[in-house]
């Protein structure tokens, strides 16, 4: 297929992001961008959620993982996706309620509320490293894709593909933030699940497929295994359902990104349904995912197809189906790419500008002021962003999937932590001490993860290493706090 023709397709594509963040931008303002003056459609930021949260990772990375080499996945992916579930019913019903009552627009001055300054700046800086580590590595997976199928085709440079990139997201992000991204999130979702959906029916009827003999298929090659039953496994069921349960709570429920969509929506209750939504739609998603997974190993089987993990789908696509399956993959990759670089990049711009630098208290600044130094913080993210991806080329992992969420349990362990003493204890802790044990947390957590042998034997640390750091953090809070002498809870405190 021609490098130029689906380099177009790109490019039409995003001058309809343009044309919808042109649409949608008018007349924004600070509240716009930060939480889309609280008045979002709570269906369309459950839909639009379902692209930032799946991302280009679980496009291409999953589906790869099923079958991938020497050590096959299989389907425990959905082990993980039942704990998904459970995370966001603990959102809705625990956390929602908890920043709706605080009206918070950054989530992290609750723990400004419940700890002093020092704590909130802490959970704060956390998340931006947190997600600036994980969205850069998700926007690195699929510019190396794009890069490997159409730009090293055409002879430009890894680094002039992931600069076109950045400037496309900052040009319909700039203006309207989140009140933008709530519309266009809704159309890449559209346009990525209608993609896997006709990728999937493609293959089953090139193979002459039906649903269940699909399924026998794969199983006959040990592909569909679900639930892990070995305790010492990395992949047992309780331990899998429980981090992911874990994942959704601190990835979701104490990310800015995540959480920024949610408050935008007017009441409580109807952002707790897009909560609850999600948390169906997405254990349905991801099965399928994993279904195709299934498909393309066996479609690779049979055409021969030499690539593995990460490269299986977009190589069976663009060079082993017609032209039209492979546009729309194409179409389908890049709405998968945007949604969790947009939303990224605005959180970290909200972040940054209200937690870390305190612009909405910045008295010397007018309204103009402040947007212009909002504005010069988003950029200063995308450069962050640019320089993040180049990084992420030089480390070159196979499976992006696995190292994110691996990265994630160092980074978000602290989060976890702090929200956790908050929530479930009423003590005071030392508030100039919690950067510390923020830092000690996920070291003690590097130590366990690196020696398990020698501290198990047999039993194996997976992805509840996770909660392994949490545990750390609250247990290090717990040290540094003290009882409380019966100051009200946070829920009556009066809100700034």
């Amino acid at each position: 297929m021609s490098a130029w023709l689906l380099l177009i397709i790109i490019f039409i594509y995003f001058g309809i992001l343009l044309y919808v963040a042109w649409r949608t931008g008018k007349g924004s303002n600070n509240d716009s961008f930060f939480i889309g003056n609280r008045n979002s459609n709570w269906m369309l930021v459950a839909f639009g959620m379902i692209g930032t949260s799946l991302s280009g990772v679980t496009f291409v990375s999953v589906p790869g993982a099923v079958g991938k080499t020497p050590n096959p996945d299989q389907f425990h992916y959905l082990q993980i996706t039942i704990g998904y579930l459970i995370g966001y019913l603990v959102i809705a019903y625990v956390l929602l309620p908890l920043y709706y009552r605080l009206k918070l627009t950054s989530i992290y001055g609750y723990l400004q509320h419940r700890f002093g300054q020092t704590s909130y700046k802490t959970g704060a800086s956390i998340f931006i490293v947190s997600r600036l580590v994980g969205s850069t590595a998700r926007l690195y997976l699929v510019v190396n894709i794009l890069q490997f199928i159409i730009l090293d085709r055409l002879g430009i440079p890894f680094w002039i593909t992931t600069l076109m990139i950045i400037i496309m997201i900052i040009l319909y992000t700039y203006e309207g933030g989140v009140k933008t991204i709530v519309w266009t999130d809704t159309l890449q979702t559209t346009c990525m699940l209608a993609g896997l959906v006709i990728c999937t029916f493609y293959i089953l009827n090139h193979m002459d497929l039906g649903f269940g003999e699909s399924l026998t298929k794969m199983s006959q090659k040990g592909l569909t295994e679900v639930f892990d039953m070995n305790p010492d496994n990395k992949t047992f069921f309780l331990k899998q359902i429980l981090a992911g349960a874990f994942i959704t709570i601190t990835m979701t429920g104490i990310d800015q990104e995540m959480m920024q969509k949610s408050l935008s929506v007017t009441r409580l209750k109807d952002s707790q349904k897009n909560m609850v939504t999600l948390g169906f739609i997405m254990l349905g998603v991801l099965a399928l995912f994993l279904y195709m997974g299934g498909l393309l190993h066996l479609y690779g089987d049979a055409e021969h197809v030499a690539a593995t993990g990460d490269l299986l789908f977009p190589t069976v696509a663009v060079d082993h189906m017609p032209p039209f399956i492979g546009i729309i993959f194409i179409i389908a990759l890049i709405s998968a790419l945007f949604p969790s670089a947009d939303g990224a990049m605005t959180a970290l711009t909200s972040s940054l500008s209200i937690d870390i630098f305190g612009l909405k208290n910045r008295n010397d600044l007018d309204e103009k002021g402040k947007e212009r130094f909002r504005k010069r913080v988003h950029l200063s993210v995308a450069l962050t962003f640019i320089i993040m991806v180049l990084i992420f080329k030089w480390i070159n992992d196979n499976s992006m999937i696995g190292l994110i969420l691996k990265l994630a349990g160092y980074t978000y362990g602290p989060l976890l932590g702090l929200f956790a003493f908050g929530i479930f204890t009423r003590r005071k802790v030392n508030d100039r001490l919690v950067p510390w044990i923020c830092l000690l947390a996920p070291a003690l957590s590097f130590v366990v993860d690196k020696y398990q042998h020698f501290l198990f034997g047999d039993f194996q640390i997976g992805l509840e290493l996770l909660i392994l750091n949490g545990l750390f953090t609250f247990s290090g809070l717990w040290l540094i706090s003290k009882k409380s002498n019966g100051e009200p809870e946070v829920s009556t405190i009066v809100n700034p």
